[in-house]
């Protein structure tokens, strides 16, 4: 039963990997997806299993910090617009992410005779992965969302202010010369 698991994870893992679709809403996120699956594990095979004493403390914790991920992802796409409002969620999904791993990292060692080890260390190894997901995903949207629009053409419109075009010349103190028309 413990083995079908992994190899349930690691099949899923694979099919995650071979995605290649547009992303057309925060669904279509590949960390989202991952963090998804993932939580559903954690909240299935993990939380379940760990003792009544744990109740209000890693249990609580880990139901918490593993739904939080995929949460503040959607949450956070809905700002896509706003660069800063994006990030923020994702800087507090990290968080979450690294937060879970710590807590699996806890179940597997205090409570190994209650919990299946190779799933908390595999969940370890995901929580690893989706938090560097994060992370690349911040610092790709902070280029794009840098990067004029092709169909606004901003490029063309961007001119020097009227002031700097009528700036002095620094080095002599003179006004830019300007061609005298043709008499």
């Amino acid at each position: 039963m413990k083995f079908l698991g992994i190899i349930v994870i690691c099949e899923w893992l694979k099919q995650l990997e071979m995605s290649e679709e547009k992303i057309e809403s925060y669904k279509d996120l590949r960390v989202f997806q991952r963090s998804y699956n993932a939580c559903l594990i954690v909240m299935k095979q993990i939380v379940p299993n760990l003792p009544d004493c744990e109740k209000y403390d890693l249990k609580d914790q880990l139901s918490r910090s593993s739904k939080a991920i995929p949460r503040l992802i959607a949450e956070g796409y809905a700002k896509k617009h706003q660069k800063a409002g994006f990030q923020k969620y994702l800087d507090d999904a990290m968080g979450e992410s690294n937060e879970t791993g710590v807590s699996m990292c806890q179940a597997k060692d205090i409570y190994s005779n209650y919990v299946d080890v190779n799933i908390c260390d595999a969940m370890v190894t995901e929580y690893d992965i989706i938090g560097r997901q994060l992370f690349r995903l911040r610092q790709a949207w902070n280029k794009f969302s840098n990067r004029p629009d092709p169909k606004s053409n901003t490029w063309n419109k961007i001119k020097p202010k009227d002031d700097e075009s009528q700036s002095t010349n620094t080095q002599t103190g003179s006004s830019p010369q300007h061609p005298k028309p043709n008499q």
